[in-house]
C-alpha cells in the first residue's frame, strides 16, 4: 500500500472507494481479501461470499417443496466459476460469461428423483438480492510466476470479480491513456489474464475524466459515457456524494489505511458539501448495482470472437425503444419510431441488443423479430452480424418461405429483402400478431412508401422500427411519422466528439484540371515531384494523347496518376485501404487499365452484373463489349457472382492486395471495413447517397485520424475554393442542424500548420541553444518529455503532408515558408531517431511510420532522415557493438547501453535477482553521477562498457573459487545470501548453493516445470539441503522462511530453463 502515488489516492482513489460505499458496495481490506481467497494470489473470486451467497439464493422446487442444493453441488458450483480453466483470454472469457448469465444445471437426487436442476450465481432480475463488494491494491499473482500485478479497485458481485478500475491523478499527462495500458498490459498471457477473464467493466479514471471498455477492448474502441438526463444525475449524484458514511463504512475504509490515506479519506469524509465530478458521474451510471446488472446481462456481446459492451447511445437506443413498445394499452397495436444512430457507430450491433432486448422482456409473449433491408449485400451483412453474436437467424428466401418462418415457432429473429413482401401480399396472406418487430434498415429509402404499405398488409399489427445511418430529408421528416416519429438519435456531430468514429475531411484534388494549360502545367510539376526530365516528358507525352474531359483517356490517365500517387503517400504501406467510385462500368474498366499500366498500385473492380442485351453490335465474340468480357472472366475465374463479391471483399478487408477498390454503386452503402481510409469520388452523389458513400471510411483504424474524401468531379461545389460543406449539403435538402461536423474541408487541417508547428518547438523553450544537438537530446531524456515530443511531431507532420499535397497551400504559401517546415521536420525526424536510439526504444512499425516514410521519401528525400534500426540483444556481443558505433557521441552511447541493460534486466530479472538487482542501483548512481557532472562523458561510457560486460559474462564479483564455472549454482548462491543474511555464516552458503543445483539437475526431465509432481520432488529435496544447514549449524529457520526461498529457488530454476 505504501507505494501507491498519494495524488492519485487523494484526488481518484479514495474519492471512487467512498462513492462506491455509497452505491452500495462493501469495502474489504486487502489482507482480509487475501483471506477470503483462500490466501491464494492466484485465486480471484471471494470464496466465502460465493458459497453462502449460492447457497441463499438457489434452492429446487420439487412438488411443492423447496429444497436445498447438497453440499456437493454447491462446491461443485463454486469449482466450476472459481476454477476455470485458461485457454485464451476471449474464450475463457465467454465461458465465464455464460456461466454468469445462465448459471449452471446440477442433478441431484429427491425423495429418489434424480432430476438436473438450475443454479445461478447472479440475480439478473432482482439486483437488491445479490451481494457487492470491493477491493483495492488486489494483489493478483502473475502466470507462472510469484511477482504479483495489483489493480487499483476490483468490484465483486457475490464474491465473483465483474469491473476492474485503474485510478490516475488528473495532473498526469496522459492520465487516462496510462490506465488504459495498464488494462491492456494486465491482459497479456504473461500477467493477470485469469483474473480478466471475469471482468465485464474496465474503467480508467482521473478525477476530472473517466472512459470504459470491456475486456479485450483496443485503447482506440475505449469510450465515455453520457446520461442523457445530465440533469437528473446531477441532482441525484449530489445528494448520494454529500450522504455521510456511516461509523462502519468509515471503519472498514480506514482498517488498512496508511497515515496519509487516512488523511485523505477524512478530508474527503469532513470537507463539507462536495460538487459530482467528471469520474463521479462514469462510476455512478455504470457501476451502481442496478445498472451494472443490467449492462452484463443485457448489453455485452461477442462479435466474431471480439468481447463488445454498448456505447452509451446504443443503451439509451434499446431503452428507449423497449420502453416505448410496452407502454401498450389493451390490445392496441405497439408503437414503433425511428432510430438515427450515424453511420459507423454501431447500428447493426444497437439491432442485435434490440432484438436481445426484446427476446427477454417478459412483457412480451414470444416476440418475433423481422430485419427488413432493401438490398442482398445488406441482408447477408447483417445475417452474419447477428449470427457472429451468437443469435440464431434464419434469412428468409422467398415471400411464402418468410410466412412460414413467422408462424413457425422455431425461429425466433429472421432478415429479409423488401421486394419479397411483394410476393406475400398479392397472395393476400397476413400474420396479425402484435408481437412481431420488424425492423427496417435504411428506413428513408426504398421502405417508405408502396413498400411501407405492404409490410402493412403482411403484419397489419406488427411494432414497425426504422433504422437510420443518415439523417432525413426534409421531405422525408414526416414520412418518418409512419414509423411512429423519431425515438432516439446519434448525429455525426455526437460521434465524432465521442470518438466512435474518425472524423471525416473533404478534399478537391481536380481544380488544375479543370483549368487552361498554366494550371495543368502546375498540377503536373506538382504530382511528378521526385521524377527526372525525362520521365516527365514520358508521362506529359502519354497523358496529352487526347482532349475530351471527363470521359477521355487522357483525364482518366491523369487521375489514375493522380489517385496512385495520393495513395503511395497518404497508405502504401501502412494496411489502410482506399475506395474509388466511379460513374459506370466502362469508366471503372478504363480506370482498372490505367492503374494496371501504371503499375503503382494494385486494383480490383467490383461491379454487379452487366445486362448483357447492352451494347453489342456484331455476332463476332471477339467484339463483345468490354464490360460483358470483363464480367465472363470474373465468372470463370470465381464461379458465380456471389464468389466474385466475397473473395474481393474477403481479399480487400484481410490482405494486402487490392490496395484500392473501384466501385460504381455496390459497397457505397453497407460496407464495412475498418482499414478503408481514402475514398476517391469521380462520380456525381445526391442527397444520401452523398453521406452514405463518404461514411464508408469514418470506422476507427489504427493511424487513422481521420477518413479522407477526394473529389474529382465537385460534388460540393467549386473546387478552388474553401468548401463550405454544411452549405452544399443543406442544398441536397438537410437540416443544417442534422449534418453539423459531418465533412470539414482540408482547409480547415492545414490551417492548423504554423500552431502545430510552434508546438514542436515549444517543447525546447528551455534549450538556449536549439543548434546543440546533445542539449536538444538530453532535453527528451524523461520519457513523458518524449512522448510530448513525438506526439507534436506526429500532428505537424500528419498536417504537413496534408498540405503538402494541396495545391491551394502551395499556391498560397510562399516558398520560403514551405523550405523550413521541410527542414524543420527532416531535423526533428532526425532528433526523435536519433533519442530513439539512445534510449534503447523499439522500432515503431505502425501505420503512421509508414505514412511518415512514403512523406520523407516524396518530400525530403529518403537518405536525409536517419532511420531507427530495431534495438539488438544485448548478448549478440558483435552486433550490439555494430550498432553502438552508429550512434554519435559517448554519453550517447553510455545512455543506450543503460536502457538496453534496464530493460534487459527487467525482462529477465526472475533469472538471476540478485545479480540483476545490483547492477540496476549501479545503473542509476552511475547516471546521477554524470548528470550531476561528477563524471565526464568519457568515464560514464566506460563504467557503462563494465557493467555491460558484467551483464554478458554474468560477473557476480567476489564469488567463491567453488563456484567458478557453476552458473546455476552461482545464481542460488545470491539468493541464499540475500534471503539468510545474517542467519547462517556465510561460508556455509557455496556448498548450500551446489547442493540445491545437484538436486535440481537431478530431477529434470522433459517439461519438468509444468510436472507438479516433480516440482514437488525438488521442494522436498532443497528443503532437506536447508534442514542440513540448519542442522549442522545450530540455527533453526523459521517455516515461513523456508516456504519463501523455495519458492524463490524454484521460480528461478523454471525461469532459467525456460530463458
Amino acid at each position: 500500500m505504501n507505494s501507491i502515488d498519494f495524488k492519485e489516492y487523494a484526488a481518484s482513489h479514495a474519492p471512487a472507494l467512498i462513492l462506491l460505499e455509497q452505491l452500495g458496495y462493501k469495502y474489504v481490506p486487502p489482507t482480509k481479501a487475501l483471506s477470503m481467497r483462500g490466501g491464494r494470489k492466484s485465486m480471484p473470486v471471494l470464496l466465502d461470499v460465493l458459497e453462502a451467497r449460492l447457497r441463499e439464493m438457489n434452492s429446487i422446487t420439487f412438488k411443492g417443496r423447496e429444497h436445498e442444493f447438497s453440499d456437493a453441488n454447491i462446491a461443485r458450483a463454486v469449482r466450476e466459476i472459481a476454477q476455470v480453466p485458461f485457454d485464451s483470454l476471449i474464450a475463457t472469457s465467454e465461458q465465464v460469461y455464460d456461466l454468469l448469465t445462465l448459471g449452471i444445471s446440477l442433478e441431484q437426487t429427491i425423495d429418489g428423483s434424480v432430476k438436473s436442476h438450475s443454479l445461478k450465481y447472479i440475480d439478473w432480475e432482482h439486483p437488491e438480492n445479490n451481494v457487492y463488494h470491493m477491493c483495492d491494491e488486489f494483489e493478483f499473482e502473475r502466470r507462472h510466476s510469484d511477482a504479483v500485478r495489483r489493480p487499483d479497485i476490483v468490484l465483486f458481485v457475490n464474491g465473483i470479480p465483474v469491473a476492474i478500475i485503474e485510478c490516475k491523478r488528473p495532473d498526469q499527462r496522459g492520465a487516462i491513456k496510462e490506465g488504459i495500458s495498464q488494462h491492456l498490459r494486465n491482459q497479456r498471457v504473461t500477467e493477470i489474464p485469469e483474473l480478466y477473464i471475469y471482468s465485464q467493466i474496465l474503467l480508467s479514471i482521473s478525477q476530472n475524466r473517466a472512459m470504459y471498455a470491456t475486456t479485450d477492448t483496443d485503447a482506440k474502441f475505449w469510450s465515455i459515457w453520457k446520461e442523457e438526463d445530465a440533469d437528473g444525475q446531477n441532482e441525484a449524484l449530489s445528494a448520494i456524494v454529500n450522504t455521510p458514511l456511516v461509523e462502519a463504512q468509515r471503519s472498514r475504509l480506514m482498517a488498512e489505511a496508511t497515515d496519509e490515506q487516512r488523511e485523505a479519506l477524512t478530508r474527503i469524509l469532513t470537507s463539507g458539501h462536495r460538487t459530482p465530478t467528471p469520474q463521479d458521474k462514469t462510476l455512478h451510471s455504470l457501476l451502481r448495482p442496478e445498472r451494472l446488472l443490467e449492462l452484463i446481462y443485457g448489453f455485452i456481446i461477442y462479435d466474431s470472437r471480439i468481447k463488445k459492451i454498448a456505447r452509451y447511445q446504443q443503451y439509451f437506443a434499446v431503452k428507449a425503444t423497449v420502453d416505448r413498445v410496452t407502454d401498450v394499452k389493451g390490445d392496441s397495436r405497439r408503437r414503433g419510431g425511428v432510430i438515427w444512430h450515424t453511420t459507423g457507430s454501431g447500428k447493426s450491433l444497437t439491432m442485435v441488443m434490440l432484438a436481445k432486448a426484446l427476446a427477454l422482456n417478459p412483457r412480451i409473449k414470444n416476440p418475433k423479430v423481422v430485419i427488413v433491408t432493401d438490398r442482398i449485400d445488406l441482408d447477408n451483412q447483417i445475417s452474419k452480424t447477428f449470427k457472429a453474436c451468437g443469435k440464431d437467424v434464419v434469412q428468409a428466401r422467398t415471400g411464402e418461405h418468410l410466412l412460414k418462418l413467422i408462424a413457425g415457432e422455431r425461429a425466433s429473429i429472421v432478415t429479409t429483402i423488401i421486394d419479397k413482401f411483394e410476393t406475400v401480399a398479392n397472395k393476400r396472406t397476413k400474420d396479425e400478431d402484435r408481437n412481431i418487430f420488424v425492423l427496417v434498415d435504411e428506413s428513408h429509402r426504398s421502405q417508405y412508401g408502396q413498400s411501407h404499405a405492404k409490410m402493412r398488409v403482411v403484419f397489419p399489427n406488427a411494432c414497425y422500427i426504422g433504422f437510420t445511418g443518415t439523417p432525413l430529408l426534409k421531405k422525408e421528416k414526416s414520412t418518418a411519422d409512419q414509423f411512429g416519429g423519431f425515438i432516439h438519435k446519434y448525429t455525426m456531430n455526437q460521434a465524432v466528439q465521442d470518438r466512435a468514429v474518425a472524423p471525416l475531411r473533404y478534399e478537391g484534388r481536380m481544380s488544375e484540371l479543370h483549368g487552361d494549360d498554366a494550371e495543368l502545367d502546375k498540377w503536373f510539376d506538382r504530382i511528378t515531384e521526385g521524377l527526372n526530365p525525362e520521365q516527365k516528358r514520358d508521362l506529359k507525352k502519354k497523358f496529352r494523347q487526347a482532349e475530351q474531359l471527363f470521359s477521355a483517356e487522357s483525364r482518366i490517365a491523369e487521375v489514375a496518376y493522380d489517385i496512385a500517387q495520393h495513395f503511395k503517400q497518404f497508405c502504401k504501406g501502412t494496411g489502410k485501404k482506399a475506395q474509388f467510385a466511379v460513374a459506370s462500368r466502362p469508366a471503372a474498366l478504363a480506370y482498372l487499365r490505367c492503374f494496371a499500366e501504371q503499375d503503382e498500385v494494385s486494383v480490383a473492380v467490383v461491379m454487379s452484373s452487366p445486362d448483357s442485351r447492352e451494347g453489342n453490335t456484331s455476332t463476332d465474340e471477339s467484339k463483345m463489349p468490354e464490360v460483358q468480357v470483363f464480367w465472363n472472366d470474373m465468372m470463370r475465374r470465381y464461379g458465380n457472382e456471389k464468389q466474385y463479391l466475397e473473395s474481393i471483399i474477403n481479399a480487400f478487408n484481410h490482405n494486402d492486395d487490392p490496395e484500392i477498390l473501384i466501385v460504381i454503386d455496390k459497397l457505397l452503402t453497407g460496407f464495412d471495413a475498418p482499414r478503408n481510409s481514402v475514398l476517391y469520388l469521380d462520380k456525381n452523389l445526391k442527397e444520401h447517397n452523398i453521406l452514405q458513400a463518404i461514411a464508408r471510411v469514418n470506422r476507427l483504424w489504427d493511424g487513422k485520424d481521420y477518413g479522407l474524401v477526394v473529389d474529382y468531379r465537385g460534388i460540393f461545389g467549386a473546387l478552388n475554393e474553401a468548401i463550405d460543406t454544411y452549405a452544399a449539403l443543406e442544398k441536397e435538402g438537410f437540416d443544417r442542424a442534422d449534418i453539423e461536423n459531418t465533412i470539414l474541408d482540408v482547409s480547415g487541417e492545414i490551417e492548423q500548420l504554423k500552431a502545430r508547428h510552434a508546438n514542436v518547438w515549444e517543447i525546447f523553450k528551455e534549450v538556449a541553444n536549439k543548434a546543440d544537438i546533445e542539449a536538444m537530446q538530453l532535453a527528451l531524456e524523461p520519457e513523458d518529455i518524449r512522448e510530448r515530443f513525438y506526439d507534436a511531431l506526429r500532428l505537424f507532420a500528419n498536417t504537413l503532408q496534408l498540405a503538402l499535397s494541396s495545391a491551394r497551400f502551395l499556391d498560397n504559401t510562399p516558398e520560403k515558408t514551405i523550405r523550413r517546415y521541410k527542414a524543420d521536420l527532416k531535423d526533428f525526424l532526425n532528433l526523435r531517431n536519433a533519442v530513439k536510439h539512445r534510449f534503447g526504444e523499439a522500432v515503431d512499425y505502425s501505420a503512421y511510420e509508414q505514412q511518415l516514410k512514403n512523406m520523407v521519401s516524396k518530400h525530403i528525400g529518403a537518405d536525409a532522415v536517419q532511420e531507427v534500426v530495431a534495438p539488438v540483444d544485448i548478448f549478440a556481443v558483435d552486433a550490439f557493438e555494430q550498432q553502438l558505433e552508429l550512434i554519435q557521441g559517448d554519453a550517447a552511447k553510455a545512455d543506450h547501453i543503460a536502457a538496453r541493460v534496464k530493460k534487459t534486466i527487467t525482462v529477465r530479472m526472475d533469472e538471476d535477482p540478485v545479480l540483476f538487482k545490483r547492477l540496476s542501483e549501479i545503473i542509476n548512481e552511475t547516471i546521477s553521477s554524470h548528470r550531476a557532472h561528477r563524471l565526464s562523458d568519457a568515464e560514464y561510457l566506460g563504467k557503462m562498457r563494465g557493467l555491460l560486460d558484467d551483464l554478458q559474462q554474468g560477473e557476480r564479483g567476489n564469488l567463491p573459487p567453488s563456484l567458478k564455472g557453476k552458473d546455476e549454482a552461482a545464481v542460488y548462491f545470491g539468493i541464499l545470501g540475500e534471503m539468510l543474511e545474517g542467519q547462517i555464516a556465510e561460508a556455509s552458503l557455496p556448498q548450500m548453493a551446489i547442493s540445491i543445483d545437484d538436486a535440481v539437475t537431478s530431477r529434470k526431465i522433459r517439461d519438468w516445470s509444468d510436472n507438479i509432481d516433480i516440482v514437488n520432488e525438488m521442494k522436498n529435496d532443497i528443503e532437506d539441503v536447508l534442514y542440513d544447514a540448519s542442522e549442522s549449524s545450530g540455527v533453526t529457520f523459521p517455516g515461513e522462511v523456508i516456504d519463501a526461498v523455495i519458492d524463490k529457488l524454484i521460480l528461478v530454476a523454471k525461469r532459467r530453463d525456460l530463458a
